[in-house]
C-alpha cells in the first residue's frame, strides 16, 4: 500500500546522479534533469515514455554510467518536472532540444534513446536544428509514430471502431490508479509487461506508473490518441535501429515493422520474443547492448554499414 515513486532497493532502484540540473524549456517550463557517469565519456541521451520518469532507466544508467556520460530527464509533467499546460508534440520536441543544449558542447554528439513517448519525441524533433547538431545515432524502444489506439491490444475485443472508442477512454481515464497492491500489479504487468516479466520487473514499474499524477496522465493520453509523427519517422535520418516486444499490447511490433521500414537509415529491427512494452525493463542486457554498439560504431569508433534485411528474434534471459 505504499506510495514510493520508485523502487529503493535491487538494480532497478535509480542510482545516485553525478549532477542534477534544471533544463528550461522554450516556453518556460522547467525540466529536471541528471547526469551520470564521466564529464569526458561519451553522451548518451534518454527520453522516458508515459507516465514514467528518470527512474524508468535504472537498469541502463547503473551499468552504462560506467563509461559513459548518461544523461536522463522528466518528460514535462512527470517525475520531478512540474506540469505544464503545453502538451504537444512540439512541447516534446522544445523540451529535448533544451535538454540538448544545456547539457552538450556546441557541436558534440550523443546516443539518445527513446522509450514509447520518448520515441515519439525523438520523431517529433527530428527535423530540428539542434537534434541534427547533437544526434549521432538512436534507438528507439517500443514505440510507435500514429495510430497508436486503434492498434493497442489491451483490450481483447476484435479491431475495429468499438474496440478503438473504448480503448481511447481506458488509456485517457481520470481514475486514480491509487497504492501498488498485488491486484494493481497484476493489471500492470498485463498491460504494459510480458507474461514472464520478473515481480521485481513488474514492481519497479508499477511504482514509478502509479506515481504519475492522473491529470498528467489523463493529457498525454490525449495527446497519444491523435499522435501522427510519420512526417517525422521520414526526417529521422541518422542510423535508428529499432527494438520492440512481441508480447507489446500498447505499441504491437507492427509499429516498430513500420518504423523500420520508413526510416531513412534504418538499422534493422529487434523483435524480442514474449516481451511486453517496457523492453528497457524487461531485457536491460539486450537494450543496453544496443546503446553501446551505437556509442562505438557512430561516437567512439568506425561507423559500418548497417541495413534492414528483416527482424532480428533474440531470446532475451535477463
Amino acid at each position: 500500500m505504499s506510495r514510493l515513486t520508485h523502487v529503493t532497493t535491487g538494480p532497478y532502484a535509480p542510482p545516485v546522479p553525478a549532477r542534477e540540473l534544471t533544463v528550461v524549456s522554450a516556453d518556460g517550463a522547467r525540466l529536471h534533469a541528471e547526469v551520470h557517469g564521466p564529464e569526458d565519456a561519451p553522451p548518451v541521451v534518454l527520453a522516458h515514455g508515459w507516465t514514467c520518469s528518470t527512474a524508468f532507466w535504472a537498469a541502463q544508467i547503473r551499468e552504462l554510467a560506467v563509461g559513459h556520460r548518461v544523461i536522463a530527464y522528466d518528460q514535462r509533467g512527470h517525475g520531478r518536472s512540474p506540469a505544464s499546460p503545453a502538451c504537444t508534440t512540439q512541447a516534446l520536441a522544445d523540451d529535448l532540444e533544451a535538454v540538448l543544449a544545456q547539457t552538450l558542447a556546441r557541436g558534440e554528439r550523443a546516443v539518445i534513446v527513446g522509450h514509447s513517448m520518448g520515441g515519439m519525441t525523438v520523431m517529433a524533433a527530428a527535423a530540428r536544428p539542434r537534434f541534427r547538431e547533437h544526434a549521432a545515432a538512436v534507438l528507439l524502444c517500443s514505440t510507435g509514430s500514429s495510430r497508436l489506439v486503434a492498434e493497442a491490444l489491451v483490450l481483447p475485443l476484435r479491431a475495429g471502431g468499438p474496440r478503438t472508442w473504448l480503448t481511447a477512454r481506458v488509456l485517457a481515464s481520470r481514475a486514480p490508479l491509487g497504492p501498488v497492491t498485488p491486484l494493481a500489479l497484476r493489471i500492470l504487468k498485463y498491460a504494459t509487461m510480458g507474461p514472464g516479466s520478473a515481480p521485481h520487473m513488474v514492481e519497479a514499474c508499477a511504482r514509478i506508473v502509479h506515481a504519475c499524477p492522473r491529470a498528467v496522465r489523463h493529457a498525454w493520453a490525449r495527446v497519444l490518441a491523435e499522435l501522427d509523427l510519420d512526417h517525422g519517422v521520414r526526417e529521422l535520418r541518422v542510423p535508428t535501429a529499432i527494438v520492440t516486444g512481441t508480447a507489446d499490447r500498447l505499441t504491437p511490433p507492427v509499429h516498430a515493422r513500420a518504423l523500420a521500414a520508413a526510416l531513412p537509415h534504418s538499422l534493422g529491427l529487434t523483435e524480442l520474443p514474449g516481451m511486453g512494452h517496457m523492453t528497457p525493463v524487461e531485457a536491460p542486457r539486450l537494450v543496453n547492448e544496443k546503446i553501446r554498439e551505437l556509442v562505438a560504431a557512430y561516437l567512439t569508433g568506425t561507423p559500418e554499414e548497417a541495413g534492414a534485411d528483416g527482424p532480428e528474434r533474440i531470446k532475451e534471459g535477463s
